[in-house]
């Protein structure tokens, strides 16, 4: 040992003070950061536990929604009710209700009955009619009047049970509720789990969830999201073909033309304060702008695109004017030095850099205005609509919903399966949002470039 080394360790030992030796400073100093990891540990876990919590309940109560239960049934076409003339015309045709066709959908649910042996105690003809859904007589009737050919003869249909019949098989109807209920008794759910180990009830892949309309509070089980998938698509495509052209040339302009003065500053400012005001406020401009003012029709999607679109602009314009400042100064100066102008600069060199931040922005601006529901609320979009919209550009004008406005619709009525449909809608608007925000990842990777 040197004399050095000596004087250092007799010195350390002495004061206290060696890098080997934890003083009390540090020991605080370390145990705060270990409460301050275990502060952001605990965070992470309460916000996953929260959104596990939250996708368990919609998964559980909205799962079910895209099953549906059928019953098969061979109805015979009577020429006698349906076409007294027997001429077939369509203006005769057109005048048949579905209380012309409720007998005949009796009729065929007594004869399988009578047929199959399936004699339920306690069950009459009505009660067992009322297994099957109240939309069975209006599709009936869309298919006679498609196929007049087909009168006379007996056609086999897979008609939708009742939404107590539908309800029973998916767990939400049991016989004890049944027994109380004035819609349903246990002597039907008896004879549906008859029909069922018979081959003639069963609960299939429910295509019509996504392209159905909407139905009235007595026929939940028909009820569809397709008017308001067509018109949230139609709502998108105008917010995407307004918003995006108008928001980056506004970027470009406040970042790379526009002066540095007090106006500037105040259009910065309320660009700013426009994305952080409640989405409401823009519901009651549109409310008396797009309607009161200019006329337009409430229940459309372009009143709701044009509202979205407001409400999207600051999303777009502070995304893109972050994406156009993150280019280097360099590339600007580089251009501008090999003689090319400040126009041929921005478009051919800075905003193909800025692409894969302004097209994230554009993208995350239309899957927040997709999820939007109180301005839409407010130009009257949630309104009861089974009309589809025609196609573009008059179908921008006809009433619609919307898919957010769908949920919070189905939601206010009384019948459980409205509350399983909701939750089902809210899967179908989950999926919509992570494909948007995969497709931003997506063009993000793809159009980066790194300097």
């Amino acid at each position: 040992m040197t004399e050095i080394t000596a004087d250092h360790s007799a010195g350390a030992g002495t004061t206290g003070r060696s890098l080997l030796n934890v003083g009390e400073r540090t020991r605080k100093r370390n145990a705060a950061e270990k409460r301050f990891r275990m502060m952001g540990l605990a965070a992470v876990a309460i916000g996953i536990f929260a959104l596990v919590g939250l996708m368990a309940s919609i998964l559980s109560n909205g799962l079910s929604s895209f099953n549906q239960t059928y019953i098969a049934l061979d109805v015979y076409l009577d020429p006698a009710k349906l076409d007294k003339n027997g001429n077939r015309a369509p203006e005769d045709l057109q005048k048949i209700t579905t209380f012309t066709i409720q007998p005949l959908i009796k009729t065929a649910v007594q004869d399988m009955l009578d047929k199959r042996g399936f004699a339920a105690e306690g069950v009459n003809p009505n009660e067992a009619a009322a297994l099957i859904s109240g939309e069975a007589p209006a599709e009936l009737r869309r298919f006679i009047l498609a196929n007049p050919d087909q009168i006379g003869e007996t056609i086999s249909f897979d008609l939708l049970a009742s939404g107590r019949i539908d309800g029973y098989f998916k767990g939400r109807v049991t016989m004890e509720s049944a027994a109380l209920d004035r819609n349903i008794s246990p002597e039907q759910l008896v004879l549906a789990d008859r029909l069922k180990e018979a081959g003639i009830l069963d609960l299939r892949f429910n295509w019509a969830f996504f392209t159905a309309p909407d139905a009235s509070d007595t026929r939940p089980e028909a009820a569809g999201l397709g008017v308001a998938i067509l018109g949230s698509a139609y709502m998108m495509m105008i917010v995407l073909a307004l918003s995006l052209p108008i928001g980056v040339a506004a970027s470009i302009y406040l970042e790379e033309f526009a002066p540095q003065n007090r106006w500037t500053d105040l259009i910065e400012v309320n660009i700013a304060n426009l994305a952080a005001v409640p989405s409401i406020v823009f519901g009651i401009l549109g409310l008396a702008l797009f309607i009161n003012f200019v006329g337009l029709p409430q229940s459309a999607p372009i009143v709701g695109a044009l509202v979205l679109t407001l409400m999207t602009l600051p999303t777009i314009i502070i995304a893109t004017r972050a994406a156009l400042k993150a280019v280097p100064p360099s590339i600007r100066d580089a251009a501008l030095g090999i003689g090319a102008s400040k126009m041929q600069a921005i478009f051919h060199h800075v905003l193909p850099l800025a692409a894969p931040g302004i097209l994230t922005g554009a993208i995350i601006g239309l899957a927040q205005a997709l999820g939007e529901t109180a301005p839409l609320l407010l130009i009257g979009m949630v309104a009861f609509v089974r009309e589809y919209p025609a196609a573009p550009p008059e179908g921008f004008f006809d009433p619609a919903a919307a898919l957010p406005v769908q949920v919070y619709n189905w939601t206010q009525r009384g019948d459980p399966a409205f509350i399983e449909r909701a939750s089902g809608a809210i899967i179908v608007l989950l999926i919509f949002l992570l494909v948007m925000n995969a497709i931003a990842i997506l063009l993000r990777r793809r159009f980066e470039r790194r300097w």
